[in-house]
């Protein structure tokens, strides 16, 4: 037996409003603007021959970890020499869309030498989606040691799809980890007695904070921080307020980009702009109800968006403050521009790319970052012209 559907705060109706409509117009193709290349900046490849690179995060000194699919840690120099993979890393279900996937330093890095990685975790009965935390021992051959999981989904599933796994570290040193469906659970990510299709918010040590929402209600997960999601790839740190801003794959149709609340109601499987594949039949009830968050921002078509990063840098002429998400689908960068929790219109760069954009990140030096997943997969930094 699941839940009932559990009761979550309710939108501000003014709040609603103005989402509604706004996430509405990209179904319209009302602001969109297309570029092939931006005057802002142009492509520099910075390290090549990455098998399916998922994620990147840097070092204090400059330096990048990037994880491929496959199983693999690799340190990057910020003139693109490539380690030998580390030795350490976890076991992987290295299967359809899983593998090692998030890679994170932890808020005391320059002290414990934490990083934090998710990947798919092989068993018996099936993967799932964990966490693990390592130290990152640097030298001449960097390497992880006592990796442990801090983190695990409830159950394993055979299969290979809808991983989530992004990681964010919160300012209050929390860390939130995005759980995917699994594709063949989505019935279950409006319960909450697991963790398909939800946001967790645990601490560094996996415990669970006491202030998460759900923690004193009866047959709930304690670590879920929302519920009602697909397949969250993308997100991040809105740079002013500390909120969590995320994105996530619809099916046919209905990508979103959500701001994230405690105990909020994400809609998925009975709220979506989204449609059955192939078909295009309607699912659920419809796009919108008065106890589900609507989106800040909706694309249809879908875009396969992957990898999310706010600009805070002044290094590119009029994107200060603007939010880049990559697109699989369209093998392209959007940026959109918003005002507070308000997204307002898209540009879409880099149209003649032609690789899949798994990630997006700012580096320290205030330049982004990207990396294409393809098995010849690319390390690009995006120089500024302005």
């Amino acid at each position: 037996m699941h839940e009932a559907r559990p009761e979550a705060p309710r939108p501000d109706p003014a709040r609603r409003q103005v989402l509604r409509a706004l996430s509405a117009a990209p179904a319209l193709g009302l602001l969109a603007r297309h570029a092939p290349a931006s005057a802002a900046a142009r492509v520099v490849e910075v390290a090549r021959g990455l098998e399916h690179p998922w994620s990147l995060a840097f070092l204090p000194d400059g330096r990048m970890l990037v994880t491929e699919r496959p199983g693999r840690l690799r340190v990057v120099t910020p003139d693109g020499r490539v380690s030998a993979p580390l030795a350490g890393v976890p076991k992987v279900h290295a299967s359809g869309q899983g593998g090692l996937l998030d890679v994170v330093p932890g808020p005391d890095f320059t002290r414990d030498r934490a990083i934090f990685l998710s990947y798919s975790e092989p068993g018996a009965s099936g993967a799932r989606t964990a966490v693990a935390r390592a130290e990152f021992a640097d030298g001449a051959t960097p390497a992880l040691r006592d990796a442990r999981v801090v983190f695990g989904q409830k159950d394993r599933l055979a299969g290979g799809h809808h991983f989530g796994s992004r990681m964010v570290f919160a300012r209050d040193g929390t860390l939130f980890v995005t759980l995917g469906d699994r594709f063949s659970q989505s019935d279950r990510a409006q319960a909450l007695d697991n963790h398909y299709g939800k946001i967790v918010r645990i601490r560094a040590d996996g415990s669970v904070p006491p202030d998460n929402p759900f923690v004193n209600r009866a047959g709930a997960l304690p670590e879920i921080h929302s519920f009602g999601h697909r397949n969250v790839q993308g997100a991040a740190l809105h740079p002013v307020t500390g909120q969590l801003w995320t994105h996530e794959h619809g099916p046919q149709g209905g990508d979103e980009v959500n701001i994230e609340r405690a105990g909020a109601n994400y809609g998925w499987p009975v709220i979506t702009y989204g449609r059955q594949y192939g078909t295009g039949f309607r699912i659920g009830e419809g796009t919108e109800r008065a106890d589900v968050e609507p989106p800040a921002w909706q694309w249809t078509p879908s875009i396969a968006p992957s990898g999310m990063a706010f600009c805070t840098s002044d290094r590119y002429p009029g994107w200060r403050g603007s939010l880049f998400v990559g697109s699989l689908k369209f093998r392209l960068l959007s940026r959109l521009e918003h005002d507070g929790d308000r997204v307002l219109r898209e540009e879409r760069l880099l149209g003649d790319l032609g690789e899949r954009v798994r990630d997006v990140r700012q580096g320290p030096d205030g330049l982004l970052y990207l990396l294409t997943d393809q098995s010849d997969g690319r390390l690009l930094r995006l120089a500024a012209t302005g």
